[in-house]
């Protein structure tokens, strides 16, 4: 395994852990993110594995060596910041050129990695700019060239898209994804919002108080979420209080508000016990009469009918309280009049049933 963190805990005040017992591990060539709350322990996490912070117990490993006692300049990391840290006084190929000097690189290699970092992300005509003659994606660019051109063995990223505007940090989400599939660099991002991980991630780990809730691909982190911290923390979601009648090998029945809602167990559920139903908005129809093929089914009233260019955001309010369902643009016509009465279907394969004790 590339990196490993081993039981790894870190405190600052000696009682509370903010990183609590991490075992974690991270395949070379992967872009990996870690994705949580404020205070949830990901920028810690990073942090130590820069060399910034060192653990107060267990230990992280490179290719099965320990580095916990080795300076952050010995690592051989490239580092992205949020506020990108570029010397405002140095053109971009002097920005860029700092890390080579340090390493005492000859003036010929230097202008050669250089104009290839910047071709790397696209820039190679900008090299003689102060960086407050650049976009804030282009300087975000830069940051990155500058993090590439020692050539590192990992590139790490703290929320380097957050001072960008939400079409802007949409694009340069797509151009790092690019740029890691072509270069095949082991990478490690830090963000709160989870639309950027679930687009550019081949795993995340998704983190709360400290510990990791789950680490999965997105696909199977969005649709079979671990507990109710993650199916609400990644992506909206419908919950609805019930009661479990019947659980056979992980499938499922449970009473919600006097109807039968099948759907699969997250966790071991007793018969009897309080349950939360957890459905995503984008999985529910709305519609004026049940469909022979709707395996879940809430009747109740349109309340409110928003469009939003590519869908029609839809509140129903039932007798299991509010559901939110997102319906495509395309089928806006379909959609039953606000204060009409009409039915909410959606698949049992789009249902989890977590323990009510799961309050994660």
């Amino acid at each position: 395994m590339f990196v490993a963190f081993d039981d790894v805990c870190k405190t600052y005040d000696g009682q509370v852990n903010v990183v609590d017992h991490l075992n974690l591990e991270i395949a070379e060539g992967e872009f990996l993110s870690l994705l949580g709350p404020s205070g949830s322990g990901k920028t810690t996490t990073l942090l130590m594995l820069a060399g910034f912070e060192r653990p107060t117990a267990g230990h992280i490993r490179l290719r099965g060596q320990p580095i916990d006692d080795l300076p952050p300049y010995r690592r051989n990391f490239g580092m992205v910041f949020q506020n990108y840290a570029l010397f405002p006084h140095m053109t971009v190929a002097e920005n860029l050129a700092f890390p080579l000097s340090v390493r005492k690189l000859a003036r010929v290699d230097i202008d050669a990695r250089v104009q290839r970092a910047l071709e790397m992300v696209r820039l190679p005509t900008l090299a003689q700019r102060l960086p407050a003659q650049l976009s804030g994606g282009q300087q975000q660019r830069v940051a990155m060239a500058r993090a590439l051109v020692f050539e590192p063995q990992m590139i790490l990223m703290d929320e380097p898209l957050g001072a960008l505007d939400r079409q802007l940090r949409d694009e340069m989400q797509l151009e790092l994804r690019r740029l890691h599939d072509r270069l095949g660099i082991t990478t490690v991002y830090v963000t709160h919002d989870q639309a950027e991980a679930l687009t550019m991630s081949d795993r995340i780990a998704v983190f709360h108080q400290g510990r990791i809730q789950q680490i999965a691909m997105p696909q199977t982190l969005y649709e079979s979420p671990a507990n109710l911290f993650v199916a609400s923390f990644v992506g909206e979601n419908n919950r609805f209080s019930g009661e479990l009648v019947a659980n056979d090998a992980g499938q499922c029945v449970a009473s919600v508000a006097g109807a039968q809602i099948r759907g699969r167990a997250a966790a071991a559920i007793g018969a009897a016990a309080p349950v939360t139903i957890s459905v995503r908005p984008e999985r529910i129809s709305i519609l004026a009469s049940p469909a022979r093929d709707g395996e879940n089914t809430f009747s109740g009233r349109v309340e409110e009918a928003i469009f939003l260019g590519d869908r029609v955001r839809v509140r129903m309010r039932c007798a299991a309280g509010d559901l939110i369902a997102n319906i495509p643009a395309r089928d806006a016509a379909n959609i039953p009049q606000v204060g009409a009465v009409a039915v909410a279907q959606w698949p049992a394969a789009s249902t989890v049933v977590f323990p009510l004790l799961d309050q994660r």
